[in-house]
């Protein structure tokens, strides 16, 4: 006969081996988390001021892209839009991409710039770093723009300010 403390480290011993056999048939609800990729898109218009040597009027759109990881997230956004000075009459079709590697970092991008007051017309690159907050977008930028005697109605250096007003967003989970 099988006193009881025999009893009990049979059972144990069973439970174990058992789980031990089962255990690895299955991978875990915490590995499918790991695993699965997080993708988030987001899209809609914008508004903004761009200060400089002059002020422009800014409005556009924009569609953002985010791979959402622990560990340095990252964000890519494609953006076109449009400026406008009042005051000099001159108009700036802009197209540009910018991105944002983790949380709390600064925004890297680059743009290519038209602009034109009707009778002249310039292009160019537009380098910008900036800091993105919830909506608000703050980028200093640099415009190196061709040479034209006739048309220096421009900024060269500026800081703008842009909110995003989100219109569309997608969440897709990747296994």
């Amino acid at each position: 006969m099988i006193n009881m403390p025999n009893k009990i480290f049979y059972i144990l011993f069973l439970c174990l081996i058992s789980n031990a056999f089962f255990s690895q048939e299955k991978e875990s609800r915490w590995q499918k988390l790991k695993d699965t990729k997080v993708n988030i898109y987001k899209s809609g218009p914008y508004i903004g001021v761009q200060r400089g040597q002059y002020t422009n009027f800014e409005i556009g759109f924009e569609r953002q892209w985010k791979k959402v990881k622990w560990v340095k997230p990252q964000t890519h956004s494609l953006h076109a839009g449009i400026s406008y000075n009042y005051i000099n009459n001159v108009i700036g079709y802009e197209f540009g991409y910018y991105n944002k590697t983790g949380r709390a970092d600064f925004t890297y991008g680059v743009s290519g710039i038209y602009l034109t007051d009707f009778i002249h017309s310039r292009v160019g690159i537009v380098p910008v770093i900036g800091y993105k907050l919830y909506g608000f977008h703050l980028q200093a930028g640099f415009n190196l723009l061709t040479p034209l005697a006739n048309f220096k109605t421009v900024n060269t250096p500026f800081l703008s300010l842009r909110f995003f007003i989100m219109k569309k967003r997608n969440v897709d989970f990747v296994n």
